[in-house]
């Protein structure tokens, strides 16, 4: 893969991709944020909870993929994941990415 097509790939590609495999959504909004809407199905661990939840997040034995509000929380959350071992993709905003699935 070039710089190119690393820089400008289809994240709905991976995205897509990773639903195939039975991906579980996480969504790392903060309670209220995750209470006034979310994905159907989504479970939810605000970011600043995720690297203390890694055990369990293992435990689903499943790709992840991580939403948000915008995709900055998300991409976060992707990042300390993937630090772990955890095959993780930035989903982005929640909204968006629940239109997408």
């Amino acid at each position: 893969m070039g710089l190119f097509d690393f820089l400008f790939r289809n994240r709905n590609n991976d995205i897509q991709e990773f639903r195939n495999r039975g991906a579980v959504i996480l969504d790392v909004r903060t309670k209220k944020e995750y209470d006034n809407g979310h994905i159907k199905g989504a479970r939810h661990i605000p970011l600043q909870q995720v690297s203390s939840k890694i055990e369990e997040i293992k435990s689903w034995d499943k790709p992840v993929i991580t939403c948000c509000l915008s995709g900055g929380r998300s991409g976060q959350a992707a990042k300390i994941l993937k630090q772990h071992a955890i095959e993780a993709t930035n989903g982005g905003g929640w909204a968006s990415l629940d239109k997408k699935l």
